[in-house]
């Protein structure tokens, strides 16, 4: 075990800390990236908090969509809407204007994917059978889909799931692209554990044992977004796993549109 993590996960850091050092002796000086990065990081967590949710769009839209059977979706749609432009349109914007820079060098890249699809076939293979255990649950039957008229129609379901597929290409962006690799030449690795700490903090509202996971995934999905300069393994894992819950409490409990089981929000 110790072995396969020293090769894994130690010589991966250490590979990226000489990438870093490197770097460093090319750019000497004060980097501003570091400030400019951590500083609009804060801001950006801040809108997600105070802006960023359904209770905002009741509070701003409601009026407006209150007789509208989609009134639930929209919420959603505000939800999903501020994630895209938080993590991805602000950060994209200050990569472009502030740090000077190109996206793919902030693991948007694709060049070279195919060689690291077995590294998600792999997660996903592994994290599979705890998410069918998980799925005969009460809790995880009350909390997934997170829209419960998901069942009602296939426009909901499809908008919904890809929303919620949207959310998280932002979301893999900000915390293992953006962050990430801004912070790579001064912290190196150490940038890995500089970004799981806000990513956890994110999860907060979520059950206890899914924030302390958040904290290991943040650490493997950060290694694994380093080593391969690309956010993409992370992206098809995260959205993989989040439709395969989705669709695992549905069968469980209301069915897909058109089975008849839908009879509106199911309480176990």
């Amino acid at each position: 075990m110790q072995r396969w993590y020293r090769r894994v996960f130690v010589e991966t850091w250490e590979r990226i800390n000489q990438r870093a050092a490197d770097e460093r002796a090319r750019f000497p000086g004060f980097d501003t990236r570091v400030v400019i990065v951590l500083v609009l990081a804060a801001f950006v967590l801040v809108f997600q908090e105070y802006y960023g949710d359904r209770p905002n769009f009741d509070a701003y839209l409601g009026d407006y969509f209150q007789s509208s059977r989609y009134y639930a979706l929209g919420g959603f749609a505000w939800w999903a809407g501020a994630k895209v432009v938080g993590y991805f349109v602000i950060p994209a914007i200050a990569v472009w204007g502030l740090l000077r820079g190109r996206l793919r060098d902030y693991g948007l890249s694709t060049r070279g994917m195919s060689r690291h699809v077995w590294i998600y076939v792999a997660l996903f293979g592994a994290i599979l059978p705890v998410v069918i255990i998980a799925s005969y649950t009460k809790p995880f039957l009350h909390t997934y889909p997170f829209y419960k008229a998901a069942a009602r129609s296939w426009t909901d379901l499809v908008a919904w799931e890809l929303m919620y597929a949207a959310s998280f290409v932002a979301l893999e962006f900000f915390f293992r692209g953006f962050l990430l690799f801004a912070l790579e030449r001064q912290m190196g690795a150490y940038a890995i554990f500089v970004m799981i700490v806000p990513y956890c903090m994110i999860h907060f509202h979520k059950p206890v044992a899914e924030v302390c996971g958040a904290i290991f995934a943040g650490i493997v999905l950060g290694t694994l977004s380093m080593a391969t300069r690309s956010i993409w393994c992370g992206v098809l894992i995260h959205i993989s796993v989040a439709w395969t819950m989705d669709f695992l409490a549905l069968m469980h409990t209301t069915g897909f549109p058109g089975s008849g089981r839908f009879m509106g929000e199911y309480v176990p």
